[in-house]
């Protein structure tokens, strides 16, 4: 999946104060509330405004739940939703503490949690609940801190190069060498960490090797997807380009893209339209500081195959009537009408996303065509791909060329291999694999994506590929199964499963679904972000458990790809096979059932706070 390369993306943005923004960082504020007995709400009225908005935030209602013990955030999860069956926003843990915030929807909802928390008897605890605080917005603390501070120099702001290409000014085979020992040192950490987990892995250790970091083909302008904040500069003026820093830290500062060595023409040139447009129409940028406004962000999507420049308005639609809402779509789709006789470059394919706070069950913002096309195409491994608005496309369409190659090229599948891709998108690793192989099938959550990927294989003329909708946990062992039926009798099965997730990586089910599907005997596992994905890494291969059945999948061996020239990001390939069960290893001694249980639990725990949904 696409990797966060140092910049801010618009959609990191999207839930306001209620949502991400303010949950960032309101377990430390809470905890140094609990710590300080001081009441926060009497201090500052400024920092607790957005409780008085017209529009809903959890905050209001949230329960503060005590004597927990030192049980996994997990654990406690599964007691609130599946046991207890309550309507939980948030449930917001310290590391290592024995208490946690949860937070619902309405006050009915409180008052049942406190009902039926206080007193409850849960892992040999009995539980204490009590209505808590709501916490302060970071953005108008910091201001407050600020204030008082008045001594305090102040901090030199970022540039925009500095926030999003923070190696641009080292030559680009420094860039490559650094990166090399990054990401050996990373991997020498995993393998190190993997021996103590399961030691059963030293030999296949002892055997891994990771070959180095291969260059991009292009290393300038290369990023075909990019999404822009509307906001304001250092001197108050409009822009269209990247937050130099996040809510939470009380940054709010947009800084212009021109100079941004990654980005292609036709995205700064889609930047300076849309500036130009905001700044001529009576309809204000967005401002988090009281959630005033309606120009929100803009997503800009390229092909270098074909020029097509798609572009996505994100528009705050709370503050808009449906009559102006009208008014403003009609105002985009003239402007970029107008625009196309002069400009450089043409909008090819318009669309308007509604950004605003999401309900309940609601993973994406909506979005609607205005005008264009509705879909562009690029190219990969010599095959064509239609990109919808919200599919997922790799960012750096050359690299992924090179990316892919080395996938295929570590797995090696013969005319009898059955392939499965996990988390597929549009397709385009299963349809690169798909001539490689007997038959190749993919899972992706975003139904505008299969579609597109149905289309793309269609297209391209490939027949032994099948796609499905829905939750990669719930899908992997139907298409286990597909194989293994499709599968001439008498003959072995050679299924291999490919995994290219979202930064975070794969949610623990999933791991635990290719564990105990024993018919896969290799995985491929793309990582944009090695460092997160290093929890995966050792939940496929630590000893069979209750949690993880099935016998471990050992690392083989690995290479990156700097997907992401000029910043700090490279992405990993690694090819892990599973070792046959035998005899000695069909019972674990004592002694590792005892650490295998400690160490799961911690693990999960930080797996239920960091990990995302796949996408």
């Amino acid at each position: 999946m696409e990797c966060f390369n140092a910049e801010i993306p618009a959609d990191g943005v999207v839930n306001s104060i209620e949502t991400e923004e303010i949950s960032e960082n309101v377990v430390k504020a809470d905890e140094t509330t609990l710590a300080n007995g001081e009441d926060e709400a009497g201090k500052a009225g400024e920092e607790y405004a957005y409780l008085e908005r017209n529009e809903f935030t959890s905050e209001i209602f949230k329960v503060e739940v005590k004597n927990m013990g030192y049980f996994g955030i997990g654990e406690f999860k599964k007691l609130l939703r599946n046991t207890l069956k309550f309507d939980v926003t948030k449930i917001k843990a310290p590391t290592r503490k024995e208490f946690a915030f949860v937070c619902f929807r309405s006050q009915e909802d409180q008052q049942r949690a406190l009902e039926i928390l206080n007193g409850y008897k849960w892992k040999g605890k009995v539980l204490k609940a009590h209505v808590a605080k709501a916490s302060a917005d970071p953005l108008q603390k910091k201001r407050a801190a600020e204030e008082q501070e008045s001594e305090r120099k102040p901090k030199k702001q970022r540039t925009a190069v500095e926030a999003t290409c923070p190696l641009s000014h080292i030559a680009y085979d420094q860039q490559i060498k650094q990166k090399s020992e990054e990401m050996s040192a990373l991997l020498a950490k995993y393998t190190q960490e993997l021996r103590k987990v399961n030691p059963r892995a030293k030999p296949h250790l002892d055997k891994f090797q990771f070959h180095e970091v291969l260059p991009s083909p292009t290393v300038n302008g290369y990023r075909n997807k990019n999404e822009f904040t509307v906001g304001k500069n250092s001197v108050g003026e409009v822009v269209v380009g990247f937050r130099l820093g996040c809510y939470s830290d009380g940054s709010v500062e947009v800084a212009e893209v021109a100079d941004l060595p990654h980005l292609p023409e036709q995205a700064k040139w889609a930047a300076r339209s849309f500036q130009d447009l905001v700044r001529k129409s009576k309809f204000l940028p967005f401002n988090p500081d009281g959630n005033i406004g309606h120009f929100r962000q803009l997503m800009v999507r390229c092909s270098s195959a074909t020029g097509e420049l798609m572009l996505v308005a994100g528009i705050y639609s709370s503050n808009l009537s449906e009559d102006e809402q009208v008014e403003l779509k009609q105002e985009l789709k003239s402007f970029y009408e107008d625009l196309a006789n002069d400009a450089p470059y043409k909008c090819s394919s318009l669309y308007y996303q509604d950004v605003k706070h999401r309900e309940a069950g609601q993973t994406i913002n909506p979005v609607e065509h205005i005008s264009g096309s509705t879909h562009i195409t690029d190219t990969i491994q010599g095959l064509q791909f239609r990109i919808s608005p919200l599919a997922f496309f790799q960012i750096n369409t050359e690299g992924a060329n090179v990316l892919y190659q080395k996938a295929i090229d570590l797995v090696a599948p013969t005319k009898d291999t059955t392939m499965l891709d996990i988390c597929c998108g549009t397709g385009t690793i299963t349809l690169a694999f798909a001539k490689h192989c007997k038959k190749v099938m993919g899972v992706e959550i975003v139904p505008d994506a299969i579609k597109d990927a149905e289309f793309n294989a269609e297209a391209n003329g490939i027949k032994n590929a099948k796609f499905f909708t829905g939750n990669a946990d719930d899908f992997i062992k139907s298409m286990v199964r597909e194989a293994l039926y499709d599968q001439e009798p008498g003959k072995p099965l050679d299924l291999i499963a490919v995994v290219d997730p979202p930064r975070a990586g794969l949610h623990h089910r999933s791991i635990a679904a290719i564990r105990s599907a024993d018919a896969i005997n290799r995985l491929v596992y793309v990582s944009c972000n090695p460092h997160s994905a290093k929890r995966n890494f050792i939940e496929l291969a630590r000893p069979e458990s209750k949690q993880y059945k099935g016998e471990p999948f050992y690392p083989k061996s690995a290479v990156a790809v700097d997907m992401f020239p000029h910043t700090m990001h490279t992405e990993l390939v690694i090819l892990f096979e599973r070792e046959p069960k035998t005899k000695a290893d069909e019972k674990s001694s004592p002694a590792e059932g005892a650490a295998q249980s400690k160490s799961e639990a911690t693990e999960e725990a930080v797996s239920e706070e960091n990990t995302t949904s796949v996408t």
